[in-house]
Formats: C-alpha cells, sequence, structure tokens
C-alpha cells in the first residue's frame, strides 16, 4: 500500500508508525478500516477511544441508552455533567474532539432482528460491548452468516473475558460452542447486581480495540478458538482453548 500520510498525520501517529510491525503501510491500514462497536458502555468507551487514538477510519457506535450517574465510574468517555444524555451522541462529541479526522456515525437504536444486518454489513469488524447474552448471540449469528470479524467482551466483578473470532476462517468456533447452554442468565454480566470494579471495563475494551488493530494490519497471535481470561483480583491471565462443534 502506498504511504499516503500527510504531514499531519504523521506527526500525530508518529509513535505508532516508528514501529516496524506497523509503520506506514499499516497505519494506512488503519486509517482506511470500519468498525461497529455495539454498546457505548463499559467496554465500549475505551475501546472506541482507543480506536479513535489509534487513527481507525470509520467508527459505529449503536446504544439507545442514556447515561446516568452509576455510569461514570467505569465509562470513561462520560462525565457528570453528561448526566441524562443520548450515549451515542456525548461519546460521538468527544471521540471527535480526540481525532477529527476519524469519520463518526451513531445509530440511536438497540441492535436487533431488525437492524442488525442492515447495520453490520457496512464494517469489517465488530466489536460486542453487549451486556446481554441476546444481543451477544444476535452478532454470533450475523458476523457468522456475512464472515465478520467479531471481538466479544465481557465483565463482572473483578473478572474479564475476551473472544476473538475471523469467521471467513471455516475452522473459527464461535460465542456458540463456549457458551453451550440454551438459557444462559444475564445475571453475570449484570453489573448493577454484580458489580463491577471499573478498571475491569477499561482493561478489557482496552484490549478488545487492541485485538482490533492487530486484525487489521494482519499482526500478531489471535485468540482463534480461545478466551482470553481476566482476573484482576489476583492478577491471573490465562487462556483457555475450545473448538468448533
Amino acid at each position: 500500500m502506498k504511504n499516503s500520510l500527510n504531514k499531519s498525520q504523521i506527526e500525530r501517529f508518529s509513535r505508532q508508525l516508528v514501529l516496524k510491525n506497523i509503520g506506514p503501510k499499516g497505519q494506512n491500514k488503519i486509517l482506511s478500516s470500519k468498525i461497529l462497536i455495539v454498546g457505548v458502555g463499559g467496554l465500549g468507551c475505551p475501546a472506541a477511544e482507543s480506536l479513535v487514538r489509534a487513527g481507525v477510519g470509520t467508527l459505529g457506535l449503536i446504544d439507545n441508552d442514556i447515561i446516568n450517574l452509576s455510569n461514570i465510574h467505569r465509562q470513561s468517555l462520560f462525565s457528570s455533567k453528561d448526566l441524562k444524555k443520548l450515549k451515542v451522541s456525548v461519546a460521538a462529541k468527544k471521540l471527535k474532539e480526540i481525532n477529527p479526522l476519524t469519520k463518526i456515525k451513531t445509530y440511536k437504536s438497540r441492535l436487533s432482528e431488525k437492524n442488525v444486518k442492515n447495520i453490520i454489513k457496512n464494517y469489517e469488524i465488530i466489536i460486542d460491548g453487549s451486556d446481554n447474552f441476546k444481543t451477544k448471540f444476535l452478532i454470533n449469528d450475523y458476523c457468522i452468516k456475512y464472515k465478520k470479524k467479531l471481538i466479544t467482551g465481557a465483565i463482572s466483578k473483578f473478572d474479564g473475558h475476551v473472544f476473538t473470532f475471523d469467521f471467513k476462517d471455516k475452522k473459527t468456533a464461535s460465542l456458540k460452542n463456549f457458551y453451550q447452554e440454551k438459557k444462559i442468565s444475564d445475571d453475570i454480566l449484570n453489573c448493577e447486581f454484580e458489580g463491577v470494579l471499573g478498571t475491569t471495563a477499561l482493561i478489557v475494551g482496552a484490549i478488545q480495540a487492541s485485538e482490533a488493530l492487530k486484525m487489521i494490519i494482519e499482526i500478531g497471535q489471535s485468540l482463534k478458538n480461545q478466551i482470553f481470561i481476566i482476573d484482576l483480583l489476583n492478577l491471573n491471565f490465562r487462556k483457555v482453548k475450545f473448538k468448533k462443534k
């Protein structure tokens, strides 16, 4: 890919450009990438901010929630002055202030069977920051159908999980190969009842963004057919393999 970076871009992304695994070629891939974030909450906020700072070309944000006071401790794009405002609107404004070069597209609705196809088809990578299994499985199914790349995150208490899927590869396992029960309680993803340390959300969201950037540039190792488990209380990190069935 030809180096088409201008002087401003070279200065803005200079600390990434010096990385041998990125350079001008990798940065141009980032600048032309299209990523959708489902859920602008504890995971979506740090993921979005990290990607915009890295120079992602187009970022989609879908969420229909408003900002509550209980969100502030872990949803890093919001402050007390943003209460009762739509998350996607506030996030889009702040992200544009960080990097005006990124095109931000907002969807002020909940992802559903009615809109998922028309939204997902416009993006190459989907970051799942949702907080319920119905939405997670919906995203999973449509990413399989349209051969998208998917990075799923989940948090509870001091723990985080990250999955990475590239459904262009037919050997890739899916979220349903890990969560094999027909009905799973959303209580394990519910911060209201289970609680969550704010830094858990920030770390997992940042890891999701990092995995997306690696996918774009095509570097490093992925979490194919593995789950990355984070235990911040005991500072344990491990990967567990699972198979496609």
